[in-house]
C-alpha cells in the first residue's frame, strides 16, 4: 500500500473513532437542554397555582365593578362592618337594607357567626310586581321567611357552590350549581359579586330574589 493510501485510511479510523464521541456529547447537551426547560416550568407551576389560589380569595363577578374603591362600602370597608351594617354602605343594596329592617333581622344578621348571605339587588327585587313586593314588605312573618331562606348558617367558599345543597335559616335548602367564577342559584338567580367578606359573613350577591319552598 502507497504511503498516500495510509495516510488516507488512518485518518478514516480517527474520523470513526471521534464520531461515538461527538454523538455522546450532543445527546448529553440534548438532555440538559431538556432538563433545564422541565426544572424551569416545574419551578414556575406552583407560582401560578399559588396565583390561581389567591384570586379565588378575591371578589369576582361582573357587578363587582361597580362596588366603590374606598370607604364604607368598598369592599375593604364591607369587611370591617357586620353583614347588615355593610350591606347598607351598598347603593345596589337598599332595597335589601329596606326590607331587613322591616323584617327587624339587622340584629340577627349582625350578631350571627360565620354565615353565607345571597342578597338580591335592587334589580333584583325590581322583578317582582310592585303590587306583590309591596305586599310582602308588609307581611313581617313572610318577608321574614323570605329574607332568611337568603341566610346559611355555614361561610361557603366559591369552589362550594359546584354542585351544593345548603341549609338555610328558614330551615329549608337552596341549591347552587357552576364553576370558576359563574354560578346559578336554585337554577334562577346568578352570582353577580361572590365571595365578598365580611366582619361576620360571607355575601353573594344575586341577581334575583330567592323564594322558599312553600
Amino acid at each position: 500500500m502507497t504511503p498516500l493510501h495510509l495516510r488516507r485510511a488512518a485518518v478514516a479510523v480517527s474520523a470513526a473513532a471521534l464520531l461515538p464521541l461527538v454523538l455522546t456529547a450532543c445527546s448529553s447537551d440534548s438532555e440538559d437542554a431538556s432538563s433545564g426547560s422541565t426544572a424551569s416550568a416545574s419551578k414556575t407551576s406552583p407560582s401560578a397555582a399559588a396565583s390561581a389560589s389567591m384570586d379565588m380569595n378575591e371578589p369576582f363577578g361582573p357587578a363587582c365593578s361597580s362596588v366603590p374603591k374606598d370607604g364604607a362600602g368598598s369592599f375593604a370597608g364591607m369587611a370591617k362592618d357586620p353583614v347588615a351594617t355593610a350591606a347598607s354602605h351598598n347603593p345596589a343594596l337598599s332595597t335589601l337594607v329596606t326590607a331587613v329592617k322591616k323584617a327587624g333581622l339587622v340584629d340577627t344578621l349582625n350578631n350571627a357567626q360565620n354565615v353565607t348571605v345571597f342578597a338580591p339587588t335592587n334589580d333584583a327585587f325590581a322583578k317582582i310586581p310592585q303590587a306583590d313586593l309591596d305586599k310582602l314588605l308588609a307581611d313581617k312573618e313572610q318577608l321574614t321567611k323570605v329574607l332568611t331562606y337568603h341566610v346559611v348558617g355555614q361561610k361557603l367558599a366559591p369552589q362550594q357552590l359546584d354542585k351544593g345543597s345548603f341549609a338555610t335559616l328558614a330551615k329549608s335548602e337552596l341549591t347552587t350549581s357552576g364553576s370558576d367564577t359563574a354560578y346559578t342559584v336554585n337554577d334562577t338567580s346568578k352570582v353577580v359579586c361572590g365571595n365578598v367578606p365580611t366582619a361576620n359573613a360571607t355575601v353573594y350577591i344575586v341577581d334575583t330574589v330567592l323564594m322558599p319552598p312553600q
